[in-house]
């Protein structure tokens, strides 16, 4: 059988997926399925999207309907649910950051618009922290833009000009930049310059969904596959009503900058229907299943010489418990490259965080049935070794 077609024959019953549940689809691909232990990260699928999710998506790909009336309409839904002035479904928040770019610099100019990235015309600066580096920066740059670094109040102040076009914040490095979210929005305001706050992993707790429009960010970007559990590959704009407007165009089904950042009906749905989960889920339970796995991987490294375990809870972005696990490199010659390499190349493979040298980060987030206590075995097995 070709994979997708031994997948359909032979979908798992049980109500628990994991990492050891077989899968016909990813066998025949010759792919084999990891134990999430580095959280909603990109390179692993993000999250796991519930029935609901994909409930939505099934439905929405039974029909043909108009894209531009369905991208407003659930827009409208989901500015509703979060309190906020409007938003926008994109392809991911590397896409948001792009078009919410392009409607800022266009100034809701359709001929503007059009003419990007040339910057004839154009507001084309774009003030960002040097703190601030996301590695995004890319998103703003296709648009035309023009990234002017500062790091004082000072050199944010002189930096502004008639060619600021928009001024960005990357919400996790609010602890590390000089200029802190309320006095940078309050600097903009005064200049009358847009500012674009990309929250992209930072929808927990959940009432950072409402928080930062709230605060007076005219632009604040959610990922859609991370915390809200929806498609990987959507993302929310929320924010001013005329800059949403001008954004509209900016991606497909346009002939705008962001062409290729296609939206399909499915995603927009999907989404819809995570941002409606999410709002209704319990998070306390949520939240007390994440400490039992803790509790449990540190319980089996108890007792283990030379290891010490914490409980990490990240003071911004994926604020959920985590598991610190560090050891001295040389007194147990495993190295952090080491021991992650023996837990990729187990079965199932593990895949974790590796932040610094004789440390490893371990996110119980996404883990499923009793995958946290594999976890647990493996490395207590790698370590006492």
């Amino acid at each position: 059988m070709a994979p997708a077609a031994a997948a359909a024959a032979h979908k798992p019953t049980g109500s628990t997926i994991t990492a050891t549940t077989p899968s016909a689809l990813y066998a025949g691909l010759g792919v084999k399925p990891v134990i999430n232990a580095a959280g909603v990260v990109t390179v692993l699928g993000g999250s796991i999207m519930p029935p609901e999710v994909i409930k939505a998506m099934e439905e929405a790909s039974r029909y043909f309907i108009p894209l531009p009336e369905l991208e407003k309409k659930v827009g409208a839904r989901i500015a509703e649910l979060l309190k906020a002035p409007a938003c926008m479904v994109t392809c991911g928040a590397a896409s948001a950051i792009a078009v919410g770019t392009a409607a800022c610099l266009s100034e809701g100019d359709l001929k503007k618009l059009r003419q990007l990235p040339r910057r004839d015309g154009i507001k084309y600066e774009v003030i960002q922290q040097k703190t601030h580096h996301s590695g995004y920066e890319h998103q703003m740059e296709l648009c035309g833009a023009k990234i002017v670094v500062v790091e004082t109040r000072q050199e944010l102040e002189a930096a502004v000009n008639e060619r600021t076009g928009m001024m960005f914040f990357l919400n996790k490095a609010d602890p590390l930049g000089q200029v802190k979210r309320e006095e940078f929005i309050k600097i903009a305001k005064e200049r009358g310059i847009p500012t674009m706050n990309d929250a992209a992993s930072d929808a927990t707790p959940k009432e950072n969904l409402f928080k930062y429009t709230e605060q007076g960010f005219d632009l604040v970007i959610f990922s859609g596959g991370k915390a809200l559990r929806g498609p990987q590959s959507s993302g929310l704009l929320l924010g001013r009503k005329d800059l949403i407007a001008a954004a509209y165009p900016a991606m497909s089904p346009f002939a705008g900058i962001g062409r290729g950042m296609k939206v399909g009906k499915e995603e927009m749905c999907g989404l819809l229907a995570a941002v409606e989960r999410y709002l209704k889920v319990d998070h306390k339970a949520e939240w007390q299943e994440m400490e039992d796995r803790v509790a449990s991987i540190r319980a089996a490294l108890r007792g283990v010489k030379g290891i010490r375990t914490e409980r990490h809870i990240p003071a911004i972005a994926n604020e959920v418990p985590h598991v610190t696990v560090e050891w001295d490199e040389l007194s147990k010659g495993l190295s952090w490259r080491q021991v992650s390499e023996k837990l990729l190349g187990g079965d199932p493979p593990i895949d974790v965080r590796r932040p610094a040298k004789g440390k490893l980060l371990v996110s119980v987030w996404m883990m499923r049935g009793d995958e946290h206590k594999i976890v647990g075995r493996r490395l207590k097995e790698i370590f006492s070794a």
